[in-house]
């Protein structure tokens, strides 16, 4: 009975001091009023530009996917988290310093297709030189020979042949829905040959510590432990950061 008295108390000086700070306010400031009307347009311009702002947001909401599919950002990112694991390292470096070092890297990869683009379809186009289609014709073109020079005759061939079209006689007439998965999966095969490589030395390290381990009769001692230092003294003995990091950004040259 007494809680219930309380709490009825409680609730009736709220009211009160919530009337008080009312009273005593300020007439409050009107907010305006948002809204979307739709309906018909007086001039047919008006719906081309909603329907290029739309189309707009959808490049912007595809962004990330593009940046991972389009570009070296997948056999960069796969081969470090290839090279982590290999070294059994966890969670180090984190993700989000493997992915941080990875875009920089991609940035200063693509920065030769991306100066293309600019000079051959972004600046002309803005200087109103070319129309709209042929500013995305001629910015495909830097990008598209970019992912056919790393893409295997067989994966490319591999889609065609699904997607049922006639062999193109150049290279450069493929579609981009073509080119893009076919570009990928010749990526990932790639990353994961440089991870096997990766691998070998570091197995190596392993079957030596687990041998002597066992030879030694300490069973229950885990060979990781003892492995882990000399898996990192051997990638920092070789310089495999600058290894690493050369090989693969040569390896798009």
């Amino acid at each position: 009975m007494i809680k219930k008295t309380a709490i009825l108390v409680l609730l009736f000086f709220v009211l009160l001091t919530g009337q008080s700070a009312m009273a005593s306010a300020p007439p409050s400031i009107s907010i305006p009023d948002i809204s979307i009307n739709y309906g018909p347009v007086e001039k047919p311009e008006q719906f081309v530009n909603s329907i290029q702002i739309l189309v707009l947001l959808t490049i912007l909401t595809l962004a990330p996917s593009i940046l991972t599919l389009l570009t070296s950002f997948t056999r960069v990112i796969v081969v470090f988290s290839l090279l982590r694991n290999a070294l059994a390292t966890q969670q180090t470096p984190p993700n989000q310093v493997l992915i941080g070092l990875a875009l920089f890297l991609t940035f200063f990869i693509m920065s030769p297709v991306v100066g293309q683009i600019m000079e051959t379809a972004v600046e002309p186009y803005l200087e109103g030189t070319i129309t709209q289609e042929e500013a995305i014709e001629a910015g495909s073109q830097p990008i598209r020979e970019f992912m056919l020079r790393q893409t295997r005759e067989k994966d490319l061939a591999l889609f065609i042949n699904i997607s049922q079209q006639e062999m193109p006689e150049d290279r450069m007439d493929v579609s981009l829905t073509t080119l893009i998965p076919a570009f990928v999966i010749s990526e990932l095969k790639t990353a994961f040959t440089i991870g096997f490589l990766l691998y070998i030395p570091f197995i190596v390290i392993d079957m030596v510590v687990s041998g002597i381990l066992m030879s030694m009769g300490m069973f229950m001692l885990p060979p990781v432990t003892i492995s882990l230092p000399f898996k990192l003294l051997l990638f920092i003995l070789v310089d495999g950061w600058h290894l690493i990091v050369k090989s693969l950004v040569e390896g798009f040259v």
